[in-house]
Order: structure tokens, then sequence, then C-alpha cells
């Protein structure tokens, strides 16, 4: 494996480009890189905190609204320089997308540490859904945000594809996917894989203390409705009822209409606002 002359014990382009060229691959390790990548766990916590501190609100009482990420975008553009902010945000996605782009493409990150088969499935899954966020940042930006949020662009959507030959299967079988996605998240909770992508070497033992509570938290939070979201979409499959299908939002007043459902919301709404938290701390600390 060769290694590069600039950056000694650096797996060198020509090893590990896999189809990027020596340029490419030097843009890729670069600073401008990296903090560009870093960015994107920015964005990506503003927009979890948001959805999180509004159905917090909501679970004590105190107004507040059950959300996604498409209302988690428009609320910050409804701020006061809520354009320049949703620049901002759309910024942080599109580095967050480039970045899982590159790892799928790459397999490994800048220390040479190598992804199996399914983190590169996974990385190009998670740029494709993020790069779909900038782009609905940009068009609301734009003025020309058309199409339902939340649960309304869900049902959109499933009624979409039930209508396509083996249509109920493809919706089932989303669902399913985001019941895995869901679980893995709950593995990475419960066992702290997630530890594994952070310098946890650069944190003090009151960091890593903190990171891995809300780390812990969070990724719990987003197994719960990850698998909500999947067990619906399932639910409409079966059903061939796309009216059935939830979104984000739908999958936390699901979750509110539960016996005891405002304390429930608020565990799950506390758990997205530390997800929110170990976003940022991402920002610090992830392996690009």
């Amino acid at each position: 494996m060769g290694v590069s002359a600039e950056r000694p014990g650096v797996v060198g382009p020509e090893a590990k480009g896999e189809g990027l060229s020596v340029s490419g691959s030097r843009a890729v390790e670069s600073r401008g890189f990296e903090w560009f990548a870093r960015g994107g766990f920015v964005a990506r916590g503003v927009v979890y905190g948001i959805i999180g501190l509004l159905a917090l609100k909501l679970a004590f009482g105190a107004g507040g609204k059950t959300t996604d990420q498409k209302g988690a975008l428009e609320t910050i553009a409804q701020q006061p320089f809520g354009k320049v902010l949703l620049v901002l945000v759309a910024v942080g996605l599109a580095g967050y997308a480039c970045w899982r782009f590159v790892r799928a493409a790459l397999g490994h990150d800048r220390d040479g540490k190598a992804d199996s088969g399914g983190e590169r499935v996974a990385a190009a899954a998670s740029g494709v859904a993020y790069a779909g966020l900038c782009a609905i940042a940009v068009s609301i930006l734009l003025g020309s945000s058309q199409g339902g949020s939340g649960s309304g662009g869900s049902q959109k959507a499933a009624g979409g594809v039930l209508g396509w030959p083996a249509g109920q299967w493809l919706v089932g079988l989303a669902g399913g996917v985001l019941i895995g996605v869901g679980l893995f998240q709950g593995y990475r909770g419960i066992k702290q894989d997630f530890l594994k992508d952070s310098k946890t070497e650069e944190m003090s033992a009151s960091v890593r203390r903190w990171v891995t509570r809300i780390g812990v938290v969070g990724h719990l939070a987003r197994m719960v409705v990850f698998c909500l979201i999947g067990v619906f979409l399932i639910k409409a499959a079966i059903e061939y009822n796309p009216s059935a299908a939830v979104g984000l939002d739908g999958a936390l007043r699901k979750v509110a209409a539960q016996t005891y459902g405002s304390i429930l919301l608020g565990v799950v709404a506390a758990g997205l606002v530390a997800f929110a938290l170990y976003s940022l701390s991402d920002a610090r600390y992830r392996r690009i």
C-alpha cells in the first residue's frame, strides 16, 4: 500500500483513490474539505435540534409542534436573518452529503480505517438523503418549495409508489429497511459503537462521558422514530393505504397519542435534542 510523500503514514492517492484522480484525492485530504464536512455535522445538529425542541415544547404544553426536517428548514427561514441562516445550513448539508459520497467511494477515512461494504452503502444512502435536504433548503430560499412536508409528503410518495408494478412490495421493503436502520441506531447506542467514529483520544475524561451519554440517548431516540416510520410504511403496504404512512412528524404524533403520551413524547424529543448536541460534538471530534 502506497504512502503519501506529503503526509507520511497516510495512505497515498495511488492506493486509495479507487478511481479518483491524484488531484481529487488531494482535495479530499485538504483542510478545506475537512471543514466543509465538519460544517455538515453542525447543520445536522441544527435540524435535529429544532425538531426536538419544538416537540419538547409540545410535550410540556408550551406551544410547539411536531415537524420533520423540511419543517425545521422552514422554521429557520422564518427567523430574523432567516435566509442568511438557511444559506449556512444549506452549505453545511451540502458538505455532509459530499463527505458521505466520498466515504462511499473511497471506503475508508482520512486515517486509512477501512469501511465495510454495508457501511459504504449506508454512506451513499445518507449522502442521497442529505443532498435531498440541501435541495429542499435551496428551494425554500428560492421560494419554489412545493409539495407536502412531513406525513403529507410521505403519504403522497407512498401513494405514488403503490401504483407501480410490485408497488406494495417496494413500500413494504422501504419500511423494512427503515426498521433495520432504526435497530442499527439502537445497537450503536446500546453498544456505544458510535465512539469508534470519534477521536476519543483527544477527549478529556469528562468530555468523553458527556459525549457518550448524549450519543446513547440520541441514537436510541432515532431508533424509535425510524422504527415507527418503518412500521407504518409496512402497514400502508399491507393495507394498500398510503394515508397510513407517516413521516418524522407523524412518528412523533404516534408517540404522543399513546398512554402517558406527553411523557413519552418528552423523552423522545429530549433524545432528539441529545442527538443534535452529539452532532455538534461530531463537528469537533468525528474522524473524517
